[in-house]
């Protein structure tokens, strides 16, 4: 809708009458203008007031702090983004250690308020899961899943270090490369920016975000890898902690190789859940007449596509491993990924044809709950996770972890087990075994654990809602298959938007009811 409609010049020499009426409209075509622009989405008929912070981070020169605006304008990028967005670069010191070295842009992304100006909150931050995924580029896709909060929240989201126009790693073959080459490829190319992509330096970068937008207190919602850094936020800053939503939430006292075998042993237990499904619901079921048929089904499958890849379209092909995730992707999606699921295999099994499969998995990459590390980049995923964890397992030890792993899942095991490789050869050292999420006298932080969730198993959110701190961490569970539960949970949707919108957090260990009740 555009703004107040224009009007037209008066045309001299019209007579008295005529002239009243003309100035009658004029008035009421003004009135019109100021309702519709009042009215329009995304407007507010006051001005609007930009918040002032008081608390900027301790330790950095003036020129990041009290010397520094964001200057947003409207975003070139992604396309999604052109309308109703605004984009910015924030400076932050590429190592926090080092405040006065060198600088790095961070890449920033908004939509601003929509409510009235006395009613807004201020900025809530989101990362919607990754590591590796560019904020700039899903806010646009996922926007209308927090539209109630767009009424008193400017939803604003970014590009963590590694990631999409902030100091992008690249592995490939040459430095314009997209594509993953191996860790010497990371260290030729990027080598000088791989101790500074972790976790903990994006989580120091928040606070700057926090205090540059305006905010006393960071107000977060995090999706499984976001969990993460709003937990690494917490530790750090917990004087400064606002309303903190961890959703999907991953398991802090897990180390990596750890969180491979709960990770892969969740997506079996998930997949069998659909296959009891399947057998019971579904006619001519790909899968059989229960879990143990479609182990033996999926077996026969993953051999038939390991000796001889199956067509998936546009000259591309479907082996075993791509099984494996494409299947876990379905998944994700709780009981509204089951039907597809279920059509798609029944293609590939009965017809040799993997574009059902294929394509679905890659339509879910874009609208998922939470973005998989299948949906994000593998050169920054795999630099963020390696800046992160220390395990620089020997030969020895890789071999051991690899068959715990395929032990684990009899359909999902052996794509899983290559996880095991993921940093052994690392260039750098990462900063720890288990991350550090205490926040003794942080404000309370709502952690929220689906059931059913096939990739961040839900007890890690018990243990991150302890690992917070007493008083703290507040555990809410959802009885819901699928990889985050808001907003496909009506209960969960009620309790995050309340404690989103007045601090209010549910009683600790609420249960939502939902598809696994």
């Amino acid at each position: 809708m555009s703004d107040t409609p224009p009007i037209r010049s008066r045309r001299p020499g019209l007579p008295v009458g005529a002239l009243i009426i003309a100035g009658v409209l004029l008035v009421a075509i003004g009135a019109v203008g100021a309702w519709l622009q009042r009215d329009a989405p995304g407007r507010s008929a006051e001005p609007r007031t930009e918040f002032t912070a008081k608390n900027p981070p301790a330790g950095l020169p003036k020129a990041l702090t009290t010397g520094q605006q964001l200057h947003w304008s409207r975003c070139t990028s992604p396309p999604t983004a052109r309308t109703d967005y605004d984009c910015a670069t924030m400076k932050s010191p590429l190592d926090y250690r080092k405040p006065d070295g060198r600088t790095i842009d961070v890449a920033l992304i908004r939509h601003k308020a929509t409510g009235p100006n006395a009613r807004r909150i201020g900025s809530l931050l989101l990362n919607f899961g990754g590591p590796g995924v560019s904020g700039v580029s899903e806010l646009p896709e996922h926007l209308s899943q927090y539209q109630p909060l767009l009424d008193r929240y400017d939803l604003v989201s970014f590009d963590p270090r590694g990631t999409g126009a902030t100091i992008p790693v690249h592995c490939g073959k040459t430095a314009d490369d997209t594509r993953y080459d191996g860790s010497e490829a990371c260290a030729k190319h990027s080598g000088a920016l791989l101790p500074y992509v972790g976790t903990s330096h994006t989580a120091r970068d928040l606070d700057l975000m926090r205090y540059l937008l305006g905010d006393e207190r960071l107000h977060y919602f995090g999706v499984s890898y976001g969990t993460a850094l709003g937990a690494a936020y917490a530790h750090l800053y917990p004087s400064h902690v606002g309303r903190l939503v961890l959703e999907a939430s991953v398991d802090p006292t897990e180390d990596l190789d750890e969180e491979q075998v709960s990770q892969v042993k969740a997506v079996q237990a998930a997949f069998d859940r659909f296959a009891v499904h399947c057998a019971a619901r579904i006619r001519n079921c790909p899968t059989g007449d229960g879990p143990a048929e479609a182990e033996q089904r999926m077996a026969r499958l993953a051999d038939r596509l390991e000796k001889k890849p199956a067509p998936a379209g546009g000259g591309r092909k479907i082996d075993a491993d791509d099984l494996a995730y494409a299947v876990s992707d379905h998944l994700d999606l709780g009981t509204d990924g089951w039907s597809p699921l279920a059509k798609a295999l029944t293609a590939l099994i009965d017809h040799n044809d993997g574009r059902p499969l294929s394509e679905r998995a890659e339509d879910i990459g874009s609208a998922d709950r939470a973005a998989t590390p299948h949906t994000s980049n593998v050169a920054a995923r795999t630099a963020i996770t390696c800046a992160d964890s220390s395990l620089r397992p020997g030969f020895e030890r890789l071999d051991r972890d690899e068959a715990h792993v395929r032990a684990a899942s009899p359909v999902f095991g052996a794509a899983w087990s290559s996880g095991v490789y993921l940093c052994y050869d690392w260039p750098f050292d990462g900063e720890r075994t288990t991350p550090q999420v205490n926040a003794d006298g942080a404000a309370p932080i709502l952690v929220v654990g689906g059931t059913g969730d096939p990739i961040t198993p839900y007890p890690g959110a018990p243990h991150m809602a302890r690992a917070l701190g007493d008083g703290v961490g507040v555990l809410l569970t959802a009885e819901e298959e699928g990889h985050g539960t808001y907003p496909q949970n009506r209960c969960v949707t009620k309790a995050v938007d309340q404690y989103l919108l007045t601090g209010r957090t549910p009683a600790p260990g609420t249960v939502c009811r939902g598809s696994m009740s």
